[in-house]
Formats: C-alpha cells, sequence, structure tokens
C-alpha cells in the first residue's frame, strides 16, 4: 500500500497570502527582515522539501515492494528445498530435520477425547 503523499495547507495559504501582498506591491518591505523576495523564498523552499519527501516517500513504497517480492521469491525457495530435502531423503530422516522440517517420527499426533454415552 502507497504511503500518503504530504500536502500542506500552511502552503496553500501562504501562496494566496503572498498573491495578496504582491498586488500591493511586488516589492512591499514592511522593515525587520518582512520583504516579498524572502517570503517568496521561504515559500518556494517548503514547497521544494515537500516534494523531496513526497519522492523519498515514492523510493520507499517502491524498495518496500521490491522487499515484498523478494520474501515471497524466498519463502518460495525455502518450500522447495524443505521439500527437496523430503524427496531425496525422506520426511523421518536426521537431514530433514537439519533441514528445518519435523520429523514424522516427532510430530505429536492428537489424542481423541471419549465422549461418554448418556
Amino acid at each position: 500500500m502507497a504511503r500518503q503523499k504530504r500536502t500542506s495547507s500552511i502552503l496553500k495559504k501562504a501562496e494566496l497570502r503572498a498573491s495578496g501582498l504582491s498586488s500591493i506591491s511586488p516589492n512591499l518591505n514592511l522593515g525587520d527582515d518582512l520583504n516579498m523576495k524572502d517570503y517568496t523564498a521561504v515559500i518556494n523552499r517548503l514547497r521544494k522539501e515537500i516534494a523531496a519527501y513526497n519522492e523519498i516517500l515514492s523510493l520507499a513504497d517502491r524498495a518496500a515492494n521490491t522487499v515484498k517480492a523478494l520474501e515471497k521469491e524466498v519463502s518460495t525457495f525455502n518450500q522447495k528445498m524443505l521439500l527437496g530435502i523430503a524427496f531425496k531423503y525422506g520426511k523421518d530422516s536426521s537431514e530433514y530435520e537439519m533441514a528445518g522440517g519435523v520429523r514424522l517420527s516427532d510430530r505429536k499426533r492428537p489424542t481423541r477425547r471419549q465422549t461418554s454415552a448418556a
């Protein structure tokens, strides 16, 4: 399942505010480092960081899909290897147990409960 990409309501609000402020004056300067040039620069920096973050999420999704596919492949290989050992040495052999299987003679058989006739 793909990770949720990030959006920013603060970025949208800032873009709307910047367009309103630039309609007052494209070179608006309110003193104390409050000017349109710095304001648009920080907005652009946030936009780029969100884009980079979303790209990283996409790469993580692709890596997760690759890991999932490889896990399936290894799981199938595990089964085939154990079946190959069972075929070659038998399911009751010590080789089968060494490969991770449970020998037939070591399996516990379920006991049935006696029901009393009423």
